[in-house]
């Protein structure tokens, strides 16, 4: 069993930027890679970015691509996703996601435990 719980969304400015967090209990953190997806209103979940257990190997949407950021720290069991440069159409609500295989998915069936998501807001 793997629980994960997401901290740092908010409201920010079009340009702005937010990091996200989510911190991992339950199993070995390390054991396992990690996905950042996020859902809009009225819109399908969508892959952002996702992180193989090392940390070694990532892999973004096209939408995020030299935006955002995804980064691991296994000492403290937390995934982070560092956003910059933020637009209006990054508004959502951002879920990070465990995926016991250890692979580097982007489908969201590929991932085994869900957090309860954190709210970004981005104004225009």
């Amino acid at each position: 069993q793997v629980q994960l719980v997401e901290s740092g969304g908010g409201l920010v400015q079009a340009g702005g930027a937010l990091r996200l967090s989510c911190a991992a209990s339950g199993r070995t953190f390390s054991g396992y890679s990690m996905g950042w997806f996020r859902q809009a209103p009225g819109k399908e979940r969508e892959f952002v970015a996702a992180i193989s257990w090392s940390g070694v190997t990532t892999f973004y949407a096209d939408s995020v691509l030299d935006r955002f950021t995804i980064s691991r720290d296994n000492a403290k069991n937390t995934v982070y996703l560092q956003m910059n440069s933020l637009k209006p159409e990054d508004t959502a609500v951002y879920y990070c996601a465990a995926d016991l295989r250890g692979g580097v998915n982007t489908a969201g069936t590929m991932y085994d435990y869900w957090g309860q998501g954190t709210q970004v807001t981005v104004s225009s």
